[in-house]
């Protein structure tokens, strides 16, 4: 009996794994989907989830003393099996209900919509890990605890690879979701039969199923907006493609981004004709995204040859076959990312169009930097045009505005002797190594080309006047915008607060004396997992955000980024358990180790940068997160391994994540850089050695 209960339960613990790792993955798409793809939410949605179930696990001691922790613990599982479709489901309705379409959601109401969202869900998730050793231990008093917390790192690992390798690719969210709660909600079933009564589990099994195939009925009607008709919807490996028809208009939308619109003249004759017009005969042009009509504007050119880079084939596709963009001759579309297109070729341009939105996530703030920029000049020929714009202005510049103009224009005169802007709908920016003209109308009429906007318009809105102005507006002493350094995203950060009349200070000043109260009340043992949750979750956030600048496809590779953070636990976790004895000593000799792989990190990137191979930052993760789940066995028996220590040490490690998550993410990328957060990480980590050193190695009663 007690070998068959014990089995038991950790297929509830393993199902949950894999269930609960899906379920925080698809959420964080969901999220990116739905709020601008900006990687701030990874972290905020990431902090939640941890933030959340830091809590359910402190508030599991209550149910040690549960008179039928089994049967608690069977109807919880089965309530899990119900919740991550309702959740997504949940997200996607109240978005449109709560906010306005398409408009940008602040700090304070983004917050507040993900904890409501996640909460019944990780708040459970966290309840169930410690109530599974309780439900054992309740017939085997002895039961040591890492055991239920390895057997809950093999199913994240799992649920993390199924969803990196197989889910993302082959089912729709509700899909892939339905699939690992069918299997939670059997273990679950296995569970009830054990506890009383068995009938009430078939009951609500039934309910668990119905909720389920009721959400993949509702899927695609979930994410109808109201603002036209859905007329296709496609998940792929990066994102999510919706196109809306609203009279006769189609728009396309990549992660509830709306890339262009299929009639959009204005924009199309800025980006094309203001670089093309500076040279003679622009035979060979790279387009980096592009917008409805321009395809047709370029054409006017009779280029011989048209390289249009787009990520993601199925756009591309969609663009072709639903007309948004026409065929012209010599065009030849290329899937792959933009700039690791140009690291790659050896081709040269006579102009490098690059058509994308504003940098305002780390994606695109990686097509803005010196790097970036000085990669460009080298795809140009002499005389060559590189040529992209920013949100432009009415009648005034505001302050934050003046400084992301300035940066961009230090950073991209810093690479070409030649720098016009043009303030237009947008401020274009057209770079060259030879003299530029502002003179379009004039340029274009030499050479008999028609246009609507430009001849119409351009001498009201691009005269010399409001070039002066812009010009004046500059900081001369502007920080350069870099890969590692993302200043842009700072002053992004900063205009996004202002337009919402939110301040992060207060937030922040509020979790600090939250979090410096509860440290006050840890034991060393804690404070080191409190450390080392705070350090792994940075060191994940660091991770997914240099893949993002370097490599540009994390909504592609988060699953697996995430899946070796995992992975890395178990081995470490299993090497914990076998040194366990040595208490102390170990957790000095891994925090030692940690601090030495954080200033290897810092070496690798300052030496190697955007060289660095893809395979590197997989395995320092890898490495990090063994480190890191060594200490755990060891925390725990350092406090005696105990019911109420399980909750504690789970606990501290939980919330010590969520708060290393949100630090990272929110503060030390945009204001220190990635250098200066790692920096930040290797003293917290020295904090966590001098409270180990000064601390005794025996066991601490909880």
């Amino acid at each position: 009996m007690k070998r068959g209960t014990e089995r038991d339960v950790l297929l509830v613990v393993l199902a949950t794994g894999i269930s609960s790792v899906a379920t925080q993955l698809y959420t964080i798409r969901e999220f990116l989907s739905l709020f601008e793809g900006n990687e701030f939410v990874i972290a905020l949605i990431l902090c939640a989830w941890l933030l959340l179930g830091g809590i359910g696990t402190l508030l599991s001691q209550a149910a040690s003393r549960h008179r039928d922790p089994l049967g608690l613990l069977a109807r919880l599982t089965l309530l899990l099996a119900a919740l991550p479709v309702l959740q997504i489901l949940g997200v996607r309705l109240l978005r449109e209900l709560l906010f306005l379409h398409g408009a940008s959601v602040g700090l304070g109401k983004l917050v507040a919509f993900s904890l409501v969202c996640l909460a019944p869900y990780t708040l459970t998730v966290g309840f169930v890990l410690p109530l599974s050793l309780f439900a054992i231990r309740r017939q085997e008093a002895s039961y040591p605890g890492v055991h239920v917390y390895i057997t809950d790192n093999i199913g994240d690992v799992t649920g993390g690879a199924l969803f990196a390798f197989v889910l993302v690719a082959l089912l729709t969210p509700l899909q892939a979701l339905c699939v690992a709660d069918l299997v939670l909600m059997a273990c679950g079933l296995r569970l009830s039969g054990r506890g009383r009564p068995r009938r009430a589990g078939v009951l609500l099994g039934m309910a668990v199923l119905g909720v389920n195939l009721a959400g993949l009925s509702a899927e695609k009607a979930s994410l109808a907006t109201g603002q036209g008709e859905l007329v296709h919807y496609e998940e792929t490996r990066y994102g999510r493609i919706t196109v809306l028809r609203d009279q006769g208009q189609y728009t396309l939308f990549e992660n509830g981004v709306p890339l262009y619109s299929s009639s959009n003249t204005f924009a199309a004759e800025e980006a094309i004709h203001f670089p093309l017009s500076q040279r003679a005969d622009p035979a060979e042009v790279l387009l980096i995204s592009a917008g409805g009509g321009m395809l047709e504007e370029l054409a006017k050119y009779a280029p011989s040859r048209v390289a249009y880079v787009r990520l993601d084939p199925a756009i591309s596709r969609v663009e072709l076959s639903l007309g948004l963009l026409g065929e012209i001759p010599g065009l030849e579309v290329i899937n792959a990312d933009g700039r690791a297109f140009l690291a790659s070729t050896t081709h040269t341009y006579d102009t490098i169009i690059l058509n994308l939105p504003d940098p305002d996530t780390f994606l695109l703030n990686r097509f803005y930097t010196a790097q970036f920029f000085t990669l460009a000049r080298r795809r140009l020929r002499e005389g060559g045009v590189l040529s992209f714009t920013v949100s432009g202005y009415e009648n005034y510049l505001g302050a934050t505005q003046r400084r992301e103009v300035s940066c961009l224009y230090k950073t991209v005169r810093d690479v070409f002797p030649h720098v016009l802007m043009l303030p237009g709908r947008q401020i274009s920016f057209l770079c060259s190594d030879a003299p530029l003209s502002p003179e379009i109308p004039e340029l274009l009429a030499a050479r008999g080309i028609k246009t609507a906007y430009i001849e119409g318009y351009f001498t009201q809105e691009v005269n010399a006047e409001r070039r002066q102005y812009l010009a004046d507006a500059l900081d001369a002493h502007a920080t350069p915008n870099r890969d590692l350094s993302p200043v842009m995203l700072r002053y992004m950060f900063a205009q996004w607060f202002a337009k919402h009349g939110t301040r992060p200070i207060p937030f922040l000043l509020a979790a600090a004396v939250l979090v410096i109260g509860y440290a006050l009340h840890m034991g060393a043992g804690e404070y080191v997992l409190f450390t080392t949750g705070w350090t792994t979750m940075a060191g994940e956030i660091l991770v997914i955000f240099v893949f993002q600048i370097f490599y540009g496809y994390v909504y592609l590779k988060i699953g697996l980024i995430v899946t070796v953070f995992l992975a890395g636990l178990l081995p470490g976790a299993l090497l914990g358990q076998w040194l366990r004895a040595r208490g102390r000593r170990v957790l000095l000799m891994s925090d030692g180790l940690i601090v030495i792989l954080l200033g290897t990190s810092i070496a690798g990137l300052v030496l190697v940068g955007a060289s660095l191979p893809q395979g590197c930052c997989i395995a320092y993760g890898g490495l990090l997160s063994v480190l890191c789940g060594l200490q755990f066995p060891v925390a725990l028996s350092l406090r005696g391994g105990n019911n109420p220590a399980m909750s504690r040490v789970v606990a501290a490690d939980l919330l010590g994540a969520a708060c290393g998550t949100m630090v990272t993410s929110a503060i030390g990328i945009p204001l220190l850089g990635i250098i200066g957060a790692t920096g930040g990480l290797i003293a917290l980590k020295l904090s966590s050695i001098m409270v180990t050193g000064l601390c005794h190695g025996q066991p601490q009663p909880s």
